[in-house]
């Protein structure tokens, strides 16, 4: 390195001298890269466009240009394109190409950018230092660009990077990368390359399956049925059309590829599209391998919840905790980590900035269990799959009912620790089970039998299931209401961490023993009914739920001092009231100094209000959702001092009045406000100031809302409006905020407008057409069209 900062000196003195220009270059040594006729761009001419106009750019300093995307994007593609470009050729002095494998080494890539490819008797003699330095020389005062591609690691880029030098002439860097930490750390312009759309994906398998023919006429629907099944991955799409072009053109042997596509890409030299997408999963580091494959369990395009996905992976052991993060928070950083290594895609954002739900491709979820099946990690079974026997699975996935008629052949899997299943005739007498899941939305019609049977798997960690019919009747003043009884053995699961419960019409009642199980992370159970904490004598016999982080949807629930104090580290807190008693203690809600989302329901009555007003919320909350409380607009000041407050619902009468005034110095950390069904509400009168850092505003059936204040336009922060069923006064007001912001030079803001009928939309359409107003930003529909 100081043989380096030495020569840089050195050739820095002699600056004055001009530079013989001459143009040449390094050509690639990667088999990927093919001639620019088999390797046209089709559907990314945006993006080539874009890349182009960046490395022309009269901007002198060198440019770092990140290309990111998934395995099989077309990343490698569309660099090579660039840089075969005759503009291109022309533009620069020297190119160079360099494929940058997972396991690099500094001095190969040196060889490589020198044009040597590998060592010779000469080169070996050099040090990389003195390679480098090389290069260097080669490179100073000429006007280059390098292409990178394939970079999988920061230190990668640190071994070369030193080696290139600043001319101030318009050189470029170029880097491809399945990796968003790679162009992070490059603190570089990333272009993104999205999977594509339906018309550019029919294009680019046309392209490939017909050269410059037409699809013919009889193939088409057929065709397009097979391009919708590649989900817009074009090296799948290319891999496909190129299988087809040289296949039959019989209509049923295009059908048999439309019903299992992956078929093709087991066989031959098809098997390339995983080698490629292999290299992905290859090198995730060893604590990430699980969690990828585990991503198998879930059905086909299944929106993953990520709160339950991180549920599972703690359940499973795949997460090892560390002193300043929850297992819980240790996930949802793994999570991201896939999510920037594009092995999963986020497919929406929760309110408070934090990932809501996800999916896998379906060709890296098939990659998932092919690997999965492999390492006898996981196993999938089809119904048309019985009676096959299961033997060394420890994970056991079953997409469908279990017909009354068919048993799974099971008691021969002394190895399954995870079920993850839609219910029907199957035996739970595994003792070593540790997981089981039932799919969302499949409701079991049982007795507490059955749940007695599932509370026998001693070693359970995780349960969830779906019930609709229940135990017995219990009776309740004015109505009989259905309730299901945990029995007072559920602790001896004393390994559970979570249990979830879903699909129940009534109340499930707990027995006081659930204070005695300290291992339990998340209570999700519809309708639970939590009995006061068994007196204890000595203090060796108080059990604190230190583990306990979600709580929900209780009804009735005691705060009292011993309640709270067992669960001091709760951070999702969900409760219910049927009538407001001093007995249910909420002043002592301050107790819970780790809370950080509360939900509070109550029927729809008009006492409620003083209630609420005796609760006195933890300064620790972040997300706060009310409904049918009836507070008055002012009272909300005692919910806009709260100091870390971010996410604001008020839902269906939670506030009553027709006028707000907001107060200046209150919710001054808000970014999510969502007011629904507040119908009283017609004066609402604000200023930027009022609402400093907010970012998202959400209002739905406000119906007699006169207009949003137009101050909230002039907050910095805003991005993003939405309107549902409100009035047509109210969206014209958010309208005129809209251009208003875009003549000022806001381009950011979002507004989408949704009406109850098409009148309302017709006279919005209207106003907005008398008065001027146009925007490319606005969003427009009518409620139940989409």
């Amino acid at each position: 390195m100081d043989s380096v900062k030495r020569m840089v000196t050195k050739v820095k003195a002699k600056r004055g001298l001009k530079c013989q220009r001459r143009t040449y270059s390094t050509p690639a040594a990667s088999s990927r890269i093919l001639t620019p006729g088999k390797n046209a761009m089709v559907g990314f001419d945006d993006e080539l466009i874009h890349l182009m106009d960046v490395l022309t750019g009269q901007q002198s300093i060198r440019q770092i240009i990140s290309i990111i995307g998934m395995g099989g994007m077309g990343k490698t593609t569309l660099a090579k394109n660039v840089y075969e470009n005759s503009l291109i050729v022309h533009h620069f002095d020297i190119r160079i190409w360099a494929t940058i494998s997972q396991e690099y080494s500094t001095r190969n890539i040196l060889l490589e950018l020198l044009g040597l490819g590998k060592s010779t008797s000469e080169m070996d003699q050099k040090t990389e230092d003195e390679l480098g330095e090389k290069l260097y020389k080669r490179l100073w005062g000429r006007r280059y660009l390098i292409i990178f591609d394939d970079i999988w690691s920061v230190e990668a880029w640190d071994s070369i990077k030193v080696y290139l030098p600043e001319n101030q002439n318009r050189s470029r860097v170029v880097v491809t990368t399945r990796q968003s930490d790679v162009a992070n750390h490059l603190g570089s312009s990333c272009l993104v390359m999205n999977f594509l759309d339906d018309e550019k994906s029919w294009n680019l398998f046309c392209r490939k399956a017909f050269s410059e023919q037409c699809c013919p006429p009889e193939l088409e629907e057929t065709g397009k049925m097979i391009v919708k099944k590649c989900k817009g991955l074009p090296l799948l799409i290319v891999l496909i059309g190129g299988h087809l072009g040289k296949s039959s053109r019989r209509k049923e042997y295009w059908e048999s590829v439309a019903i299992d596509i992956t078929s093709i890409l087991n066989c031959g030299e098809d098997e390339q599209c995983f080698d490629i997408l292999s290299l992905s999963y290859n090198y995730l580091p060893a604590h990430l391998k699980p969690c990828f494959l585990y991503m198998g369990i879930f059905p086909e395009d299944h929106k993953i919840s990520v709160s339950t996905l991180v549920k599972l992976w703690v359940a499973e052991g795949f997460i090892k905790p560390n002193k300043a993060q929850s297992l819980e928070e240790v996930a949802e950083v793994c999570l991201k980590d896939l999510v920037d290594r594009n092995l999963v895609i986020v497919r929406k954002w929760g309110l408070n900035g934090r990932i809501k739900t996800c999916i896998i491709h379906d060709l890296l979820r098939d990659l998932c269990l092919k690997v999965a099946f492999k390492e006898k990690f996981l196993y999938v079974v089809k119904l048309h799959d019985i009676p096959e026997p299961i033997s060394k699975e420890r994970r056991l996935v079953i997409h469908g009912n279990i017909p009354e008629e068919k048993h799974y052949p099971t008691e021969s899997a002394p190895f399954i620790r995870s079920l993850y299943c839609k219910g029907g005739n199957l035996s739970f007498d595994y003792r070593l089970l540790k997981v089981v899941k039932e799919v969302e939305g499949v409701a079991s019609e049982v007795d507490g039998s059955f749940l007695e049977i599932k509370l026998q798997q001693v070693n359970l960690r995780y349960l969830d299931c779906n019930f609709i019919r229940l135990l017995l009747a219990w009776e309740l003043p004015g109505r009989p209401i259905l309730s299901l009884c945990f029995p007072s053995s559920i602790s001896l699961l004393w390994n559970l961490q979570t249990i979830i419960i879903k699909s129940h019409p009534g109340h499930i009642l707990a027995p006081s023993e659930i204070w005695k199980m300290a291992q339990l992370r998340h209570v999700q159970v519809i309708g639970i009914h939590l009995p006061d904490p068994p007196l204890s004598d000595e203090e060796n016999d108080f059990v604190a739920l230190q583990n306990l982080q979600t709580l929900f949807e209780v009804r009735n629930f005691r705060l009292s001092e011993d309640v709270c104090r067992r669960i001091l580290n709760i951070k999702k807190l969900h409760v219910g009231y049927c009538d407001p008693s001093s007995y249910y203690d909420p002043h002592n809600l301050c107790h819970l100094k780790k809370l950080e989302s509360l939900r509070c329901f109550f029927p729809k009555e008009a006492y409620w209000r003083s209630f609420v007003l005796s609760f006195t919320f933890p300064s620790s909350l972040k997300e706060l959702h009310l409904r049918s409380c009836f507070l008055h607009w002012e009272d909300l000041t005692m919910i806009g001092s709260l100091p870390h407050l971010e996410v604001l619902k008020l839902d269906c009468k939670s506030v009553v009045g027709s006028e707000w005034n907001s107060v200046e110095g209150e919710f001054e950390r808000l970014k999510v406000l969502k007011i629904y069904a507040c119908e009283d509400l017609i004066h609402w009168n604000a200023e930027s100031c009022h609402f400093p850092v907010l970012e998202k505003l959400v209002l739905e059936r406000m119906n007699v809302l006169d207009e949003i204040p137009s101050g909230i336009g002039e907050i910095p922060t805003l991005g993003f409006i939405r309107l549902e069923c409100c009035s047509v006064s109210a969206a014209i007001s958010a309208m005129r905020m809209l251009v208003e912001q875009e003549c000022l030079g806001n381009e950011g803001l979002q507004l989408e407008v949704e009406f109850w009928n098409e009148e309302e939309l017709e006279c919005f359409r209207e106003m907005v057409k008398a008065e001027g107003l146009s925007s490319n930003n606005l969003r427009l529909q009518k409620d139940g069209l989409g």
